[in-house]
């Protein structure tokens, strides 16, 4: 079974595995006590099942971390199962099953946008501060993740990170000479109407990237808030939605459609750009490119859990949590590009990484990225408030009606 799958799927799909994991739809919690609030044990009183849904693509990042760790603890967790969905979905999921006061999805992987919608929705537990001393690995995270951190509140944990974007990837063949400012960007859009693309930002890392980048680029009044400081930004969207004929809904539409031709520029990031490369589904030789007056907007990938779930289950899942946040551990979220670089913690280099990580680093990897990180601004997303905003008006007001379903 092939793990490394581009980004998100149209609807939830389940995911076929082997040995400690399984699949389909979530088990009923298992094993377990019932009680959902209390105290929670250092351990579960015995084995417990976990159901994990991704609506991030993190799976590819931490799923062999997760499998070692159960493995080895057979005696705090019996049996994993992993489904996924998309992240639009993430809050009718879970609202529905707490609804009926029956929460069956143990564990939850997200980024930044399913995490937000969740803390709007209010249907996280709170980990801390009551756990933070339970997950030693946090006071370790690199300066981006514990920004990243503080971004999550005291809902999410944060298990891999990386600088992301946005950048623009073209193929050079087709693409020669390259857009090097927004205005550029805009110019080109015109002169060839449906070649630029970006998908719907609730929905894709690059497009919510992209988003977030902009009113850097274009000297916007206040990045952090869309509503008040992004005159620049939306009035930009608007003209720039005249020549695009699409939206995609998924980050890997697009990278399809580039490597097809009937998209000549899209929006990237560093994992984008490379593990597609990696995986063979853009051309080895597409090149990346940056933006006059670019900063890095920074993304993470989060482990949340839903209010409801057991306490037996939670003590597995911090204990979990800590075994992820380990340099041996960190060191898997090099995978194959996706999320590049992807450790969130300190000290853990691509050395320290599987082989075959080390390998596709290695072969399709950019020796431009480390001076474009050290060398360009490192802004965290919007906050939970203002991303649900964000994307409800891009939604509204932009694109919408051209997101392809």
């Amino acid at each position: 079974m092939k793990r490394r799958t581009l980004l998100t799927t149209a609807a939830a799909v389940p995911v076929v595995l082997t040995g400690a994991a399984a699949c389909g739809a979530p088990d009923k919690p298992g094993g377990s006590s019932g009680k959902t609030d209390g105290p929670v044990p250092d351990k579960p009183g015995k084995a417990v099942t976990l159901n994990i849904l991704d609506v991030a693509g993190n799976l590819q990042l931490t799923q062999g971390m997760i499998d070692q760790f159960s493995g080895q603890n057979k005696d705090q967790i019996g049996k994993v199962t992993y489904s996924k969905a998309t992240a639009p979905e993430l809050v009718g999921k879970v609202k529905a099953q707490q609804a009926a006061n029956r929460v069956d999805i143990s564990l939850v992987l997200t980024g930044v946008d399913g995490l937000a919608a969740g803390i709007d929705q209010n249907l996280w537990l709170p980990l801390l501060p009551a756990y933070q001393g339970r997950l030693p690995g946090m006071s370790n995270y690199l300066d981006g993740a514990a920004a990243m951190q503080k971004l999550a509140g005291d809902f999410g944990v944060t298990i891999t990170y990386y600088p992301s974007g946005p950048l623009i990837e073209f193929l050079p063949a087709k693409v020669p000479t390259p857009p090097k400012s927004a205005d550029e960007l805009l110019a080109y859009a015109k002169a060839n109407p449906g070649a630029v693309q970006y998908a719907r930002p609730s929905n894709s890392g690059p497009g919510r990237t992209f988003l977030m980048g902009l009113p850097y680029l274009l000297k916007d009044s206040d990045p952090k808030d869309p509503v008040n400081g992004w005159a620049k930004t939306w009035a930009y969207l608007a003209e720039l939605n005249k020549y695009v004929t699409l939206y995609p809904s998924t980050t890997s539409d697009t990278m399809k459609n580039l490597a097809n031709g009937s998209a000549k520029i899209i929006a990237s990031t560093t994992g984008w750009d490379i593990n597609p490369r990696v995986l063979g589904t853009v051309p080895k030789e597409a090149a990346i490119g940056t933006l006059e007056g670019f900063h890095w907007v920074t993304d993470a990938h989060y482990a949340v859990i839903p209010k409801g779930v057991d306490v037996d289950q939670q003590a597995a899942i911090l204990n979990l949590l800590k075994d992820m946040l380990t340099p041996q551990q960190q060191a898997k979220a090099y995978d194959k590009g996706y999320f590049y670089p992807g450790p969130a913690v300190k000290d853990v280099t691509i050395q320290m990484a599987p082989a075959e990580s080390q390998k596709a680093i290695t072969e399709y990897g950019r020796p431009e990225y480390e001076q474009l990180i050290a060398g360009n601004p490192l802004e965290v997303p919007l906050d939970a408030k203002a991303l649900v905003a964000a994307f409800d008006k891009w939604d509204r007001e932009i694109g919408g009606a051209k997101v392809k379903k």
